[in-house]
């Protein structure tokens, strides 16, 4: 592996553990059909299998390295080995320099527990694509597998600064944070300006929740590594840093340092979104929450995500900065929460939370309860959650119950008010408000 290729190879692998799931969905070939009709027949009848597969690659199919790396891996699957290969030299004629055909030869070389020739033709499929997010993932796991003797290697004299990296990356990879740490500081004591091995070191202190460690080790990478060359992930990760210390103007400047390296990572928006809520600028919060909410995938846009929208306007209508200006800038902040909280509640109606939301919402327009405007919103929640029956939702009956009995006690309903508080406390006989209450009434 040259020097350009190590780079990528550190840089890109770091940036594919974010990629997956915010790749756009691939749609299903034509010819998927025809392969999953080869798959059933391997077993129950081979040669029906092998006839299939001929009729489908017929013509210019041959010339498909998608669609023969499919029916080679359709054999691959079933161990059929032999066979395998057969369909693998077919891609290797179509296109030699695929990374998929490289991947698929790995992988045959990794059934036949042949880890050392997997791992080069993983190391291949990268030469020709270091884009190639399934190359590195099967290089990770081709690592893993050989983990008990390969960790011996590492601590020889003979192991090299790259497959120290290499084996640190593949155990970051499969989230084993602790391991990889270790490996990592491994590294740096060979080289303690080694870049790579820095940005190891922080990542996976912040994935343990060991931020003091994190930070010296941001430090040392950001303004102390030889030949850094940040990615979008670097960033993204000094950014969940910078948040966990509550350093909350230095964490959004690195997510968007993040966004310029790659505009495609929406979910940092949400990230935005979370370090202005956390120093209660909930106007910024709004705006970034929405540039993510707007850049999602229509199936993408649930009534979950569509909630989170309305607790933010409904945090800038209930803030002390808001309740300090001017009561209509807390009105209109209440009334877009209302109106998210609408939509939810029409789009989950099965769940509770919107219209949960929609009562504190209309509580918070109406604080001393004069108007009764949460009302009607309580009375339906409790209806929804007396038909599920479950203790779990103990605390949200508490809280419709305390709103609707204080609601009669101010109406003078003694009554019915009674009614609410003794409901309180047939759930929770400890409830110190509901007594008190009920005390107040006698």
């Amino acid at each position: 592996m040259n020097a350009n290729m190590k780079r990528r190879f550190v840089f890109c692998l770091g940036a594919m553990l974010f990629a997956g799931t915010l790749a756009a969905q691939t749609p299903v070939p034509e010819w998927q059909a025809g392969v999953d009709k080869v798959k059933s027949l391997i077993k129950a009848n081979p040669e029906q299998a092998s006839d299939a597969a001929g009729e489908l690659l017929k013509g210019k199919n041959k010339k498909n390295v998608e669609l023969v790396t499919s029916v080679a891996r359709a054999y691959l699957d079933a161990g059929q080995l032999k066979e395998a290969e057969t369909y693998l030299e077919m891609a290797r004629k179509a296109d030699n320099k695929a990374p998929a055909v490289s991947v698929l030869e790995g992988d045959i070389a990794f059934a036949r527990k042949d880890i050392g020739k997997a791992c080069q033709l993983y190391e291949q499929a990268i030469y020709f694509d270091s884009n190639y997010k399934d190359a590195y993932l099967k290089y990770a796991q081709a690592y893993k597998s050989a983990s008990p003797s390969h960790a011996k290697f590492i601590n020889t004299p003979v192991a090299t600064e790259d497959d120290i990296l290499k084996y640190a990356f593949a155990l970051f990879l499969n989230h084993d944070f602790e391991k990889s740490l270790a490996v990592a500081q491994k590294g740096l004591q060979k080289n303690a300006r080694h870049a790579a091995f820095n940005r190891l070191v922080m990542y996976n202190n912040v994935d343990l929740k060991r931020y003091d460690e994190a930070e010296k080790a941001a430090d040392a990478f950001f303004n102390a590594s030889d030949n850094a060359d940040y990615s979008c992930l670097d960033y993204r990760y000094h950014g969940a840093l910078l948040s966990a210390l509550k350093k909350y103007d230095q964490a959004i400047e690195e997510y968007g340092k993040a966004l310029e390296k790659d505009e495609s990572q929406v979910d940092l928006w949400r990230e935005i979104a979370d370090a202005y809520e956390l120093k209660n600028d909930y106007t910024q919060a709004i705006a970034a929450y929405k540039k993510y909410y707007d850049s999602l995938a229509q199936d993408k846009k649930t009534s979950e995500n569509l909630f989170q929208l309305g607790r933010l306007y409904y945090g800038e209508g209930t803030s002390s900065d808001t309740l300090s200006v001017q009561s209509a800038d807390r009105m209109a902040a209440l009334q877009a929460a209302d109106s998210v909280f609408a939509l939810v509640a029409e789009q989950a109606p099965d769940s509770y939370l919107g219209d949960m939301w929609r009562a504190r919402t209309h509580s918070a327009m109406d604080p001393e309860t004069t108007e009764g405007l949460a009302k009607p919103y309580y009375e339906k929640v409790v209806d929804v959650l007396l038909a599920k029956n479950e203790p779990r939702y103990n605390s949200a009956l508490i809280e419709c119950y305390s709103y609707l009995g204080y609601y009669y006690l101010l109406k003078s309903d003694y009554p019915t008010s009674k009614e609410f508080w003794n409901k309180i406390l047939a759930i929770d006989p400890a409830n110190a408000t509901a007594k008190r209450a009920l005390d107040g009434i006698k």
